[in-house]
């Protein structure tokens, strides 16, 4: 869609009162092919690639609130793929191959910067285990380097390498194609694409109950009134656990918060995403300007997408610790996002032993890195009733046969939420 430039500054000055609206806002219809619980970025990726890839257009994404307003939009915008575990490497990469051509795609900027994702190391024995995981990314074809600590000097001169600070830095894992997406581009690219396909997206329309006969869903509850469906699909991240117990299910998953934080917008100073293990801590520097990072869980279960100043605290002096010259930003605002967190660190894509009743969630640190492959995936499920390839092992049963996908201690470094 192209404008003139009289047309852009006469919206301009009217306040984008006449700009068109990038998605239709349609009234329900009665009944759909598949119905999406949940309209963040997995959802809507969902959507997506289930018309694109599979010619299933009769869908409506139902969403409580509005486009944006859950994880899709708390998050620090980092994306990469360098885990340690096969599964989730694979997984991941084919997530950050779909980011590198999304932007053509969707034919939307996501404004996707591969600026290289630096996991710094502190000790001998970390530097190890960035070893270890640097050979197994290689071994799967993806991209890795082990830095010392003169190139992560050159590389981001801002850090503290003093001897005395509290963990030097020894050296780092460096992935040269990770990097930042803007994270609202994501949610407004994939809702117009799949809205262009004939997809309905329906906001401020809250899942209330399931409709379940005979051990098959047959529709849902709204608080737009009932609609039938013949697959329902449920994507709502740190909601999981509340909308899978209204159909009677219970998940192996806890729900907590992880703030994020972002300060005024200062000139180009950090020119790649450097995450702290140690801390649990990720910062990057916005298209804005602002320096974006992230603390740690808060440690106890809640729904709340808020921030609190323990966490604030602890971040802020990580930040400082790291970069001393940040002492002097001022810090603009915080949130929280919900993270539905797994006994294993890896996500769950999978039928339910509800007939026609698919789940997708538990993405730990890893859901907006995944976006576009979570879709692609769960579209696949959802369509051939089968898993797709590269989600045979992401299934609920692991949890009771002990085929666990145990990255939780390696590759969940934080960065997502």
């Amino acid at each position: 869609m192209r404008y003139s430039l009289a047309t852009l500054i006469s919206n301009a000055i009217s306040g984008h009162r006449h700009w068109p609206k990038v998605w239709r806002e349609p009234e329900p219809k009665k009944n759909y092919d598949v119905v999406i619980i949940g309209g963040g970025g997995h959802g809507l990726a969902t959507a997506y690639y289930l018309a694109k890839n599979h010619g299933l257009t009769n869908v409506a994404v139902l969403e409580k609130g509005y486009l944006g307003s859950g994880n899709i939009g708390r998050n620090t915008t980092i994306v990469r793929s360098n885990y340690l575990l096969p599964e989730n490497i694979q997984f991941y990469d084919h997530s950050l191959k779909l980011w590198e051509g999304l932007s053509q795609d969707l034919n939307y900027n996501i404004m996707l910067s591969q600026r290289g994702v630096l996991n710094l190391f502190h000790t001998p024995p970390q530097r190890d285990a960035a070893a270890r995981r640097g050979n197994a990314l290689r071994l799967q074809g993806v991209d890795a380097e082990l830095l010392d600590r003169d190139a992560v000097r050159k590389l981001v001169p801002i850090i503290d390498f003093s001897e005395n600070v509290r963990f030097p830095v020894l050296g780092g894992l460096l992935q040269p194609r990770g990097g930042s997406v803007r994270h609202d581009a994501v949610a407004w690219g994939f809702a117009r694409a799949a809205d262009q396909r004939g997809v309905d997206i329906l906001q401020n329309c809250e899942v209330t109950g399931f409709r379940i006969e005979n051990g098959r869903v047959l529709g849902v509850e709204t608080s737009r009134g009932a609609i039938e469906a013949k697959k329902i699909a449920i994507v709502v991240a740190g909601r999981s656990s509340q909308v899978a117990a209204m159909a009677g299910l219970r998940l192996p998953i806890e729900s907590h918060v992880l703030q994020c934080f972002v300060t005024e917008p200062v000139k180009p100073i950090l020119d790649s995403v450097v995450t702290f293990g140690a801390a649990h801590f990720a910062v990057v520097q916005s298209d804005k300007g602002g320096i974006v990072f992230n603390g740690d869980l808060d440690g106890y279960n809640s729904y709340a997408q808020r921030g609190n100043k323990p966490v604030l605290d602890d971040a802020a002096s990580t930040a400082v610790s790291l970069f001393p010259c940040f002492s002097r930003l001022r810090l603009l605002r915080h949130w929280g996002g919900i993270n539905d967190m797994t006994m294993d660190g890896s996500p769950i894509i999978t039928k339910t032993p509800i007939d026609g009743l698919y789940f997708n969630g538990g993405w730990c640190y890893g859901g907006f890195k995944a976006t576009p492959a979570s879709g692609w995936t769960y579209a696949h499920l959802i369509a051939r009733n089968e898993p797709h390839p590269l989600a045979t092992r992401h299934t609920l049963s692991r949890f009771e046969t002990g085929a666990l996908i145990d990255e939780s201690g390696t590759g969940p470094a934080p960065g997502h939420h």
